[in-house]
């Protein structure tokens, strides 16, 4: 995987995540909401139920609280009369009355009456809770509520059912109706299923929206790096073919100062030396003054050798710094064209590292060239100090100015600006121009991270 895609996957993939654990969490969150509202529902529900059989109970002992009062342990009349009260008190198809004695004998039980007369004492549900001892002994505490499995008459099923029994203590009989469930946890199911799917439903359709929209994105990154990289390798192209055209020029200008210059003083020399022996074998007075020219040539052929390797590499910038070359350059300048040129270094610290004094060096030495051929000016002042411990230079001329869209960044004469740019570039600095009619101000502005480490300074100092 190549640096972009591997940057565009750590763009995508945590995207991808949040949307997942965002959507997870969601989903969760809903979950356990509806299941609390389910809860609370299915309580709320068998509250109700509850208050129902309690008041039903209620009904059922006023119904034969005037003849049980009147009544003595053993009067069957009594007992008969209660029976048949409690039968006939049924409401709906499940809805009935029970009665059974504290041994476990069935009394009444209007919807199964195969249980009439036999004990049920050792009667165990499903789950297996002795229903029948369990009912008696909550009516002999007092009477209360009792939950546990039971036939449901209407179906024939096996069913959840929530009693509420209380005692006849002076006859030992236990009196008692109850509500099935299966319809409270019927509609809990359902509420949970409708959940269920409405929280699937919300997933499918956040899944729907985050998948296309991540799939979006990633396909416009991929698109825009792809024309990015095209863009990049087009000026890629450019660039190497503006550094090989630059180097080319470079090079015809050596061979040029070499043939014009150098080569010419040299083949001066030669004739002169020649010229010299000549009269020294031949007795003329004048060949010391032929010798001298020869000299002066020579010293000329010298002169070149040194003004080109100073504009290939000057050594006072190795040897004595960056505030020095600039002085060096700013005086050849001066003699080289008749340019007034000045330098105000006096509040620059000598901090940077050599290759960020290199990168001033030769923006300041590209500013000059172009002062020199384009500008027209007839002065020129270079500035260079330190501000918080970042370097800044500015060279300011009072020539005629230029459109910087016409410069070499694009053109095809040479590196022009761009080469400036990308030296300053190369350690995060910026350059800066100004130009108009009153002249061109360019100012380079170098981080502190260009300079030494503090050690290193301490060591120069």
């Amino acid at each position: 995987m190549t640096l972009r895609h591997q940057i565009i996957a750590l763009a995508i993939v945590p995207l991808v995540i949040s949307i997942l654990a965002i959507t997870t969490f969601i989903t969760w969150q809903s979950a356990n909401l509806a299941k609390n509202s389910i809860d609370t529902f299915e309580q709320n529900m068998l509250k109700t139920k509850e208050a129902e059989i309690l008041n039903l109970t209620n009904l059922a002992l006023s119904a034969i609280q005037t003849i049980y009062d009147k009544a003595g342990p053993n009067d069957e009349a009594a007992k008969q009369q209660v029976s048949e009260i409690l039968t006939s008190l049924d409401y709906g198809k499940d809805g009935y009355f029970f009665v059974y004695d504290y041994d476990g004998n069935n009394i009444v039980h209007p919807r199964q009456t195969f249980r009439h007369g036999h004990n049920w004492l050792d009667l165990t549900d499903p789950d297996g809770d002795k229903v029948i001892a369990e009912l008696i002994a909550t009516a002999k505490a007092g009477g209360g509520l009792h939950q546990y499995k039971w036939q449901k008459p209407s179906t024939g099923q096996i069913a959840d059912k929530l009693s509420f029994v209380v005692s006849l203590d002076k006859w030992h009989w236990v009196v008692g109706t109850g509500v099935y469930l299966d319809d409270v946890f019927a509609q809990s199911a359902a509420a949970n299923a409708v959940t269920r799917a409405n929280i699937r439903r919300t997933f499918v359709i956040v899944a729907l929206i985050a998948v296309p929209s991540v799939l979006v994105v990633f396909t416009t990154c991929m698109l825009l790096t792809f024309h990015e990289r095209r863009m990049a390798d087009s000026r890629l192209k450019a660039l190497t073919q503006r550094v090989i055209d630059t180097q080319e020029e470079e090079r015809a200008r050596l061979a040029r100062e070499l043939h014009d210059g150098i080569s010419q003083n040299l083949v001066g020399v030669r004739y002169a030396m020649d010229l010299a022996g000549r009269k020294v074998r031949t007795n003329v007075d004048d060949a010391a003054l032929t010798i001298d020219r020869g000299i002066e040539a020579l010293n000329g052929a010298i002169k070149e050798i040194r003004l080109l390797s100073h504009d290939l590499r000057p050594r006072v910038l190795d040897d004595l710094g960056l505030r020095a070359a600039l002085e060096a350059l700013c005086y050849h300048f001066a003699e080289r064209t008749g340019i007034e040129t000045e330098i105000d270094a006096s509040g620059f610290s000598d901090t940077l590292k050599a290759e960020a004094n290199t990168a001033l060096y030769r923006v300041a030495q590209e500013a000059f060239n172009n002062v020199e051929r384009h500008s027209g000016a007839s002065r020129l002042v270079v500035k260079l100090w330190s501000d918080g411990g970042r370097a800044r230079m500015t060279v300011t001329d009072n020539g005629t100015g230029f459109d910087g869209s016409k410069d070499g960044v694009s053109g095809t004469s040479g590196l022009g600006l761009r080469n400036m740019q990308e030296r300053m570039a190369h350690f995060r600095g910026l350059l800066l121009i100004n130009s108009n009619e009153a002249g061109t101000t360019l100012t380079a502005m170098l981080p502190k991270s260009a300079n030494r480490p503090a050690d290193r300074q301490a060591e120069a100092a």
